[in-house]
Order: structure tokens, then sequence, then C-alpha cells
């Protein structure tokens, strides 16, 4: 450790945090539907999702990790530069996680972070630095900053559809059955919040992962961008013990907010969110769990009986969505500025 300086230790303990807020907030989102529906105590739903969520960094890949971690190429930049780049982007995206959470608002950690690093860096190295991913676009491929964007902005989008379908698929098969059903449901329960739980540990702790790389590159300790195994630790242990204490003002926007959820709907959801995560992984395109949780739950209900849906609820819900990449550049140049500044006069 005397090797490292005191900028990329502070980084290391902001990751951490980060990771906790965003496991604080995704946590909520995982186990609202299992709750509201009464199928699962919290307790039992909060211990599921969080096994799963520690266990899943350690079996999947880098592949968002690296998406996130290379889409910014500070690899020319002085080590001061990117340094202020990777710590704006940080305090940015915790910054909106707490704001957010203290207004009961399922914002996305992952927009924010994105947020973060896209306005930090247009603003201290400028669009030469950012891959875009246009030339592979053309290709009919995904790179950068392309690869970004389909899955923060791409997968609610997705996520709607799919939770449409699984509802439509579930009342068709169960059409003929009556309520004696539901015990099955319950059970299922048990499965697709471990496999939600699964998934947002595979996605979203690599975003954590992916700054550290970041940082180790931007300080002169690595030449490369890549992830080491202490890092891929703290970055599970943390977004863990954040899903432990989930936020509870965030799971009454969800579970109750929305419509009269019943079991269905939140084997539904649940399933139909995993999958989206998962897929979402599997091409090293970051998600937002919130925003696929969310948008999943509403295609569920719109599957149902749309007039049921409070859907004024949902359209604040979804103007929040609107306003976190534009906040977050902005508080990622505020901080960018605000750091330069300072070190400038130092």
């Amino acid at each position: 450790m005397e090797n490292l300086n005191i900028a990329l230790i502070l980084v290391v303990i902001t990751v951490a945090a980060y990771d906790f807020t965003n496991g604080f907030h995704d946590a909520a989102d995982m186990v609202a539907t299992a709750i509201a529906s009464r199928a699962m105590r919290p307790s039992t739903a909060i211990a599921l999702v969080s096994f799963f969520t520690l266990v899943a960094p350690f079996t999947v890949g880098l592949a968002v990790a690296d998406t996130i971690g290379t889409f910014i190429d500070i690899s020319q930049l002085s080590h001061e530069m990117g340094e202020t780049i990777v710590i704006a982007a940080l305090l940015s995206a915790i910054s909106y996680n707490l704001i957010t959470w203290k207004l009961g608002y399922p914002s996305s950690s992952s927009n924010s972070l994105a947020g973060g690093l896209s306005g930090a860096g247009l603003y201290a190295a400028g669009s030469s630095h950012i891959n875009w991913g246009w030339d592979a676009l053309q290709h009919f491929q995904l790179d950068g900053l392309m690869k970004v964007a389909a899955g923060l902005l791409v997968s609610p989008l997705f996520g709607f559809f799919v939770g449409f379908l699984i509802m439509k698929l579930i009342f068709l098969i169960f059409r003929r059955f009556n309520t004696r059903i539901r015990p099955l449901f319950i059970a299922t329960q048990y499965f697709s919040v471990a496999w939600l739980g699964f998934s947002h540990g595979a996605n979203d702790a690599q975003k954590g992962m992916a700054i550290i790389g970041m940082m180790l590159l931007a300080s002169g300790h690595t030449t490369s961008f890549s992830v080491p195994d202490w890092a891929i630790m703290l970055c599970a242990l943390s977004i863990t013990l954040g899903t432990m204490f989930g936020g509870w003002s965030i799971i009454k926007t969800l579970g109750f907010g929305l419509y009269r959820l019943r079991t269905i709907h939140a084997v539904a959801n649940q399933l139909g969110s995993a999958l989206v995560n998962s897929l979402a992984t599997f091409i090293g395109a970051p998600t937002s769990t919130t925003q696929v949780v969310t948008a999943t739950l509403l295609g569920n209900g719109a599957a149902e009986k749309p007039q049921h849906v409070r859907w004024q609820k949902a359209a604040s819900i979804i103007a929040g969505w609107w306003l976190n990449i534009p906040v977050s550049m902005l508080l990622g140049a505020g901080y960018c500025f605000f750091f330069r500044s300072l070190w400038s006069t130092g």
C-alpha cells in the first residue's frame, strides 16, 4: 500500500460508498413486489437477494466493467486529469443517489455514473477522448458510448415489452386455474427473486469495479485498463451490504404506488427483470436494475388492466429518469471544475 497515492485510496473508499448506495436503491426495487404481494417476509426477501448479489460477481466475466471503464480514454491524459474525471463522476453519482433516495424515487445509479463520467470527460478532456461508438454502429455492432446507451436507455423499453408478454403468457397458461394455484406462484418467487438478485450483482457490481480500474490506470499503477481481484471482492461486499439495508421509501413507491400487486404480478415482474438484466450482462451492456424493474412492472400492469395502473405516478418516475443523465452530467462537470480550480490554486 505504500506506493498508492491518497487520491486512489479515497476513490476506493468512495467506490465502496457508491456501491453501497447502489445496493441500497436496488434492493428496494428487487424485493418491493415480493413484499407488496405478501408472498415473502421482508427479511427473507432481503436475505435472498443479498446472498445472490454477493455470489454473482465471482461467477460472471467483466464485460460490463470493460464497457464502462473504456468508453472514455484516459490513458493519454495526465495523472491529475484522469483522476479528476474519475473522482468527479463518482461524486456526481453518489450525490444524485442520495437526493433521489431522500425524495423516495427509484433513480438509476448506473445512469448517474455514466452521466457523471460523460460530463466530467467532456469538460476535462473533450469529445476526442470519448469512444462514441459510431464506427461500430455502422457495422451493426455496439461499442463505447453506444453500448452504454443501449444498455441504459433501451433496457427499460425492452423490460416493458418483456413484462407485458410474460404476463400475457401466464394468463394464457393458467387461465383455467383458480386461486388454489397461488402456492405455486409463492414458491416460484424464491427462484425468481434469487435470479433477480443474481442478475443485479452480475451487472451492477461491475460498475464500481470499472471505476477502480480507471483510477488505477489514471494514477499510473497499471498501463492498461484491468480490474484486480481485490476490487471484485470490495465491490461485491459493498453492494451486498447496501442491499441488506434497502430503502423502504422506494419499496413503498414501487410496491404500493403503481397499482394493487398480487403474487402473479410479482412473479412476472421478477422473471422479466432478471431476464433483461441477464441478456444485457451477456453482451456487456450496463443496465439500471431500478429502471428495468419499474418498466417491467408497468408492462405487467398494462397486460392485465391498463386502467388500474396509476399512470400519473408512473409518469413522475419516468420524468425522473429523463433528468438523471443530464443532471448527472452537469454534476460531473461541476465537480470537475471545482477540483481543477482547487488544485490549480493549491
